[in-house]
This record gives structure tokens, sequence and C-alpha cells, in this order.
């Protein structure tokens, strides 16, 4: 695909590397639930957060969030309410892949006295214009809920430098007072316009507002608007997943995935792990196994290891509804903070 001029281009840097040192099977404690529509195993992890339960979870295609202790290796789940038929799972098998939320990004910060989690849609579809919401994590059972959010979708389409293809929210982070998305390119082309990755900015305090009460007045601007050119791995372009603040930097995740629109899975040829740099081009390295060889898994969420200076937590998506998405830890090599 060709590149955007306008675009900041990424530059992949040999003298930094992102290696997994250990990859854990993420299956819930109290296997699986019928009644509740849960399966035994975490499926399609899409974005991490930390919060008072552990790293939460966000899964695109399974209404429930998990919460992981990451060195006990204990999952629980907290319910999102049910979808269409009152089921909480959606693929193909089911025939009711269009019906999921798709939430593919996550946040956790301080709300008065607590910590509200929120899960964003992609925004690929208008069902998928939708956001969750968790509270109540200093109680014996927090508070779920799921609402529409259209005004954000609108205000991120709304921005001529994302006014692509198709919308496709992947990563969020926050930075300051606003909180940065990161849109993935991988839409279809429509209409001649084709689809980039990007990211922009919104007043974090003035969506946390809309959010919890949409039916308020409300005055959403995204601002700061960047387009990227990530490069490829073996001939398939990059594309944003999920981005996570670290020591004072953003960190980014991308993948390699040859698909045709933000809907569809593909073939993975491979991760990568960016850093975005206040001067300078930003550099990336491609996730590697223990062995040093390239890991052709998608790699969709990142949190620190608290513990650690150069340690992340990141979740990988299998696409396959049977198989339970891994928790990985990830040791950074090399020279990340250039300033």
């Amino acid at each position: 695909m060709p590149a955007w001029k306008d675009a900041t281009k990424t530059v992949r840097d040999d003298s930094i590397g992102a290696r997994i040192v250990d990859r854990q099977p993420l299956l819930y404690y109290h296997g699986a639930d019928k009644t509740l529509d849960r399966p035994a195993h975490v499926r399609a992890g899409s974005g991490l957060a930390w919060t008072p339960g552990g790293i939460a979870v966000v899964q695109d295609d399974a209404n429930f969030i998990a919460l992981v202790d990451p060195v006990s290796g204990m999952v629980h789940s907290t319910v999102l309410p049910a979808g269409e038929g009152g089921l909480r799972q959606f693929d193909d098998i089911r025939g009711n892949k269009h019906d999921k939320l798709d939430l593919e990004a996550c946040v956790a910060a301080r709300n008065g006295s607590g910590v509200i989690l929120v899960a964003f849609g992609s925004g690929s579809t208008m069902r998928r214009e939708r956001v969750a919401i968790v509270t109540g994590w200093d109680s014996p059972r927090n508070t779920a809920s799921v609402t529409p959010a259209p005004a954000l979708y609108e205000a991120l389409r709304r921005v001529p430098e994302l006014a692509g293809s198709q919308l496709n929210v992947e990563g969020a982070a926050i930075t300051g007072d606003d909180i940065r998305f990161f849109l993935r390119g991988n839409g279809a082309t429509l209409d001649g316009v084709r689809p980039f990755n990007g990211t922009c900015d919104m007043n974090w305090r003035v969506l946390l507002s809309y959010l919890l009460s949409p039916h308020g007045e409300h005055s959403l601007t995204a601002r700061n608007a960047v387009r990227y050119d990530l490069g490829n791995l073996d001939g398939v372009p990059l594309g944003f997943t999920d981005a996570t603040e670290w020591q004072n930097k953003l960190l980014y995740s991308a993948v390699a995935e040859d698909t045709a629109d933000a809907v569809l899975d593909g073939r993975v040829t491979g991760s990568v792990i960016g850093v975005l740099e206040s001067r300078g081009a930003p550099r990336w390295a491609p996730v590697t196994d223990s062995a040093g060889n390239l890991f052709c898994a998608k790699v969709e969420g990142l949190v620190p290891e608290p513990r650690s200076a150069t340690r992340l937590y990141a979740v990988v998506d299998s696409d396959n509804p049977h198989a339970p998405s891994e928790l990985c830890t990830v040791e950074l090599l090399g020279r990340w903070k250039s300033d």
C-alpha cells in the first residue's frame, strides 16, 4: 500500500528488541458458565489496563472483562450486559459476529474516589459505536454497563486528517489531560479513499463527562491528528493495535495482518512494538519469541510491568474462538529511551 504523502514515517530500529520471555494461557478460574454464556477461557483479548482488580483484558467478541493476577495466573471475570438473544459470545461459527461490541481499546483512570475502566468499540460499524464502563472496584461486586457513544465516533470522523475509508479505533492511552486514540489503517478502500493509521487527542474529562451523561450538552473535539506510515513486515502493512504510557513515553503495538477490511480477520505475519518520540521518527522493533524468531501472532494490548523497568505485559489474540488468548511478558532490549 503506498504511503500517504503527509504521513509521519516510522523506522525499524535494529538496535532495540522486544522478546517474549513468558506466555500464559488465560483460563477462567471458575471455568465455563453456560448460564452466563461464558467460555472456559478468555477469547480475542484486544486491550489491557491496570485496575484495582488486576490487569483488565478487554475482549472484542465476548461480553466479559477478564481480570488477571499476572503473578498467580488467576483469571476472574466481570460480566457485561448480554447482547442479542441473551448471548455473550459472538463469532462466525454462531453466525452472530455482526452483533459483537468489538471492544478494541481501554483505559483506566481515577474518577473521584475510585477507578473507572472505559472500553471502546472499534466504530467500524454502527453497532460498534458503544463503550463499556466498569466502576465500583472497592465493592464486593463491581458495576458494568454498556452505552452508545455516537457523538464520540462522529467527532473522530469529523477530523479531516482521520477521515479515511473506514473508522477502526484500536488503541487508547491517557496522556496528561488528554486521551489519545490510535486508529488502525486496515479498512477497505471505499470510493477511492484508502485507509491509514492515525492518532488524535481529546480532553479526557470532557469525554468522560459525555460517556457518563450522554444526554447532556457536550462538545467533543478531536485535535492533534497525525497520520502514520508504520511500515510493513514481510510485505504486509502494519496497523496500530494498542498503546500504553511507559516511563513518560507512549509505546504502541502494531500487527501485520493481510485482511481486506476492518471487520475480517486475515493472515498475520508478525507484530511490532514501537515508541513515539518527542524528537525524530518513531522507532519500532519486531516482537520475537524466546528463541529470537519472529513471533507470528497478533499482539493486541500492552501495559507496563510495574516491578520492572524493561518489561511489559502483552495480550495475544489467536482469532480462534476455541483457543485462549495469552498474556505474554515482553522484555524490551536495547535503548528504548533516546531522549
